[in-house]
């Protein structure tokens, strides 16, 4: 259910409050400091109770000193939530950061994001994700320095400012000015420009707006609210957009047209928690005239993190008939959450990569937009900025950076967690560098990994050491860690993180039964690719069925043999002959074929309650060692290609993929997959961040040094068993 904040009918202060948090139909308040006021909570399930009704419903008062912690009763979920603070009989709105437990679909699984927070609807724009705020109301100047950071101290300072809480970091994101310069906004303020506006509060200055030609015989036609921004070293390297607006998509396209812009920096999706964040201003297939313009999609390519379109536009007019044609590309960034910030700056920095390497060296500036224009266009704009002063200066100077964009356009970068999110791209970066490679450039790299260094230490060797320092996140396993539960698990170190851990339907009449050792693992192209499992246990065969059922799950990699080493690998969960029986599932054995490397069975599973029945295919790999790693890259990538080829005719439902831990050489499966289908696409690898995200998603994926410099083999082998190897020159 969906909560929503709102202080409603009053100006909204920036006052710290503490952490609040919903749990079981109760509100809880920790940690906040307020003398002499008091609090009223005020509940209403519709706007429209307290507008019918007219006063304030479910008041509770609580007179607030130093509190430490506070528990209200909650009448149901509420849709709306009034807070005030009130102090002398006058009521404040007051912005507080709420933590909120998003419904995605079945599995509940946070959208990209660990942050539960949710944005206040105060009357202040959407693109607001989180109003993350200070104890105190903001100053809008101060005597505190921020001066630039040198990038061999980033680790060190960083953790030190994200202690408490990112304390610091909000400290510093709170000193930053508002508005650093009085400027006008008279041009956004006309009558006539009114209604170009998203949001009522996000207006470009006038100082730094772009013009657009003026259009014979409409007033004001000459306003778009958009605003130049400058680069690291480049003036109006950037224009910060709002996302269109129906009536706006004309005026956006003459402004990419007079602009003479080639490349479109979109960061948020046309609608996000049922709301409308930006219109569609491109046709999805064909050719749309836009105004004077004409809009034709060539191309299109859909990725996990981002969408790439290329359309071809031209200037339509009755005088000297059609103009010149230009190509213009889009960069969707699609996998920014509802709610906060991406769960980490990987696929931002692959994006942004991206949006550098295709947008041509004489175009004109990048148009950049979100929702209004100012939160992750900010974020964006400033990422691009200090990766380019990194690169320059060995020092990054986000603060100076920020409050130096927010005098061309005001509220760039919106929230403290924004602000922290350039900080860990930063960081990301100087750690981990840039570790694409063109398919060409492979060889010469493996040449470097496998030379032997001074230190002793190889540098696959030290790359792979990289990845173990990957903390792994304990604290994210609660379900798998539950009394209940912990006889589910074949090995207690591999146990699933709660974001991403597969949600089984629950039983009637039993706890617990919802868990399952698997998780949701991303792929090239799409999310949720693949669910990384264990291998069953005698005693959750019933359980891993009823994953395969519910998840529609058509394909099943098995990569260890039932026994190994005379130790029990995996429990046999489908049967020899004849029908297996598990719940209200049935297991049909219908076909059995082997290949050189590995058996395919064909399953019948029918669910004999709902009385369906769906065709399952699993892939038994046989040529995995008990001990070390295959002998050559050959099986596996038949058996990869084999998998494709079926979840093209069977539909793109998550891929089962399982081992005996459901780490080493899943993470290793899922690996592979993921880079040779990127080979293929991009004729780009990037096996390190492969793996790095992998591990991210599941405890210990690609489990020894051994498998990680196997896959490096593979793709190796891939690349050289085309014929036509020009096509990767």
């Amino acid at each position: 259910m969906v909560v929503t904040l709102s202080c409603y009918g009053y100006a909204c202060h920036q006052l710290r409050l503490g952490s609040f948090r919903i749990r079981r139909n109760r509100l809880q308040l920790s940690t906040g400091k307020i003398l002499g006021e008091n609090l009223v909570f005020c509940f209403s399930k519709t706007l429209g109770d307290i507008l019918q009704d007219n006063y304030l419903k479910h008041k509770a008062k609580y007179p607030l000193g130093l509190l430490t912690k506070m528990t209200l009763n909650v009448p149901e979920w509420p849709n709306i939530i009034f807070i005030f603070l009130k102090n002398n009989g006058q009521s404040k709105g007051v912005s507080i950061r709420v933590c909120r437990m998003i419904d995605r679909f079945k599995k509940y699984k946070q959208a990209g994001s660990h942050s539960n927070s949710f944005r206040l609807t105060n009357g202040r724009s959407d693109d607001t994700e989180l109003q993350s705020v200070p104890l105190l109301a903001r100053s809008p100047s101060t005597n505190r320095k921020y001066p630039p950071l040198v990038v061999d101290k980033l680790e060190e300072d960083m953790n030190r400012r994200m202690a408490d809480d990112n304390k610091l970091f909000r400290e510093e994101f709170n000193a930053l000015p508002v508005c650093p310069i009085q400027a006008s906004c008279d041009a956004a303020s006309k009558e006539e420009n009114k209604e170009k506006n998203r949001y009522v509060n996000i207006l470009p200055y006038d100082h730094s707006r772009v013009h657009l030609s003026s259009l014979e015989g409409v007033p004001d036609s000459d306003f778009i609210n958009a605003s130049f921004i400058n680069g690291y070293q480049e003036k109006n390297k950037f224009i910060a957009a709002q996302g269109p607006k129906e009536e706006t998509v004309n005026d956006f396209w003459r402004m990419i047209w007079e602009q003479n812009t080639a490349t479109i920096v979109m960061v948020t999706n046309l609608k996000e928690r049922k709301e409308c964040k930006c219109a569609q201003y491109w046709p999805d297939q064909g050719c749309w005239t836009y105004g004077n313009i004409r809009v034709s999609v060539e191309d299109m390519m859909v990725l996990v993190d981002y969408t790439i379109r290329k359309f071809c536009i031209q200037q339509v007019g009755d005088v000297g008939g059609k103009k010149p044609q230009r190509l213009v590309t889009q960069f969707h960034f699609t996998s920014w959450p509802d709610f906060g910030v991406p769960f980490t700056p990987i696929g931002m920095l692959k994006f942004l990569k991206k949006v550098k390497t295709c947008n041509p060296q004489y175009s004109g500036p990048i148009v950049v937009h979100c929702s209004a224009g100012v939160g992750r266009t900010g974020t964006f704009i400033v990422i691009d900025a200090m990766l380019d002063m990194m690169n320059t200066e060995r020092k990054v100077d986000v603060f100076g950076f920020v409050t130096r964009i927010r005098a061309q356009r005001c509220q760039m970068v919106q929230t403290d967690m924004q602000y922290v999110f350039i900080f860990q791209a930063m960081l990301e970066h100087y750690l981990y560098g840039d570790t694409e490679l063109e398919v060409t450039s492979l060889e010469s790299h493996l040449a470097k990994l496998y030379a032997p260094s001074a230190a002793g230490c190889g540098g696959m060797e030290a790359e792979f050491k990289k990845l173990t320092s990957i903390k792994i996140q304990n604290d994210k396993m609660r379900t798998g860690n539950l009394p209940a539960n912990m006889k589910k698990n074949r090995v207690l170190q591999i146990i699933p993180y709660e974001f991403n851990r597969v949600i089984n339907p629950v039983k009637r009449g039993e706890e617990s039964t919802d868990y399952v050792n698997a998780s949701f693992i991303d792929g090239y192209r799409q999310k949720d690719s693949y669910m990384a499992s264990q291998g069953p246990l005698q005693h959750t065969i019933e359980d891993f069925w009823r994953m395969i059922w519910e998840w529609r799950s058509c394909s099943i990699v098995m990569l260890t043999e039932l026994e190994e080493r005379g130790q029990e690998k995996c429990a046999q969960y489908w049967p020899s002959d004849g029908v297996m029986v598990c719940g209200d599932l049935s297991i049909e054995l219908k076909r059995e074929e082997e290949s050189e490397s590995y058996t395919v069975r064909d399953l019948l599973v029918t669910n004999n309650r709902e009385n369906k029945a769906r065709a399952v295919r699993q892939f038994h790999f046989h040529g995995w060692p008990e001990v070390g790693i295959p002998s050559d890259g050959k099986g596996m990538i038949n058996i990869i290609a084999a998998v494709q080829k079926q979840q093209q005719q069977s539909g793109n439902h998550p891929i089962t993929v399982h081992c005996s831990a459901g780490a080493g050489r899943t993470g290793t499966f899922c690996a592979l997959s993921t880079v040779l289908e990127r080979v293929k696409a991009e004729a780009i690898l990037d096996v390190f961040q492969t793996v790095k995200s992998l591990r991210l998603q599941r405890p210990h994926m690609v489990q020894t040094l051994e498998q990680y410099e196997f896959c490096y083999k593979v793709v190796q082998e891939y690349i050289d068993a085309f014929s036509d190897y020009a096509n990767f020159k």
